[in-house]
């Protein structure tokens, strides 16, 4: 299934932020950790992650530092910052109010 791109910009953040709420990481394992999640349905690209990562760090929601792999590659990580939790959890709860409203379209209980 094809997701637009404005859906995936909207929904960029919060798991950007997600994920990193349970670990730090590095821009391609976040690639990679999307794609697991999402059964291979959302495939993003450097080009659009490091855009997010970028915005997220001078937002003060995330902050960078640099770590030597075991193979000796150098690998940029990121990691979430206490305004990085707060801004994530009210994320979240935009996006279950968005996602309550539609189950209740979609399984009549619009009225309710």
């Amino acid at each position: 299934m094809h997701i637009p791109k404005d859906l995936v910009a909207a929904s960029a953040t919060p798991i950007v932020l997600s994920i990193l709420q349970k670990e730090d990481s590095y821009g391609y394992a976040i690639i990679r950790k999307v794609q697991d999640i999402s059964d291979n349905q959302m495939a993003w690209t450097d080009g659009m992650l490091y855009p997010v990562l970028h915005r997220l760090e001078s937002a003060g929601f995330i902050d960078s530092y640099w770590k030597e792999s075991l193979n000796g590659r150098r690998r940029k990580y990121y990691h979430i910052t206490e305004a990085g939790i707060d801004e994530c959890e009210i994320l979240i709860s935009q996006w279950d109010i968005v996602h309550r409203a539609l189950h209740r379209l979609l399984h009549g209980k619009a009225d309710d």
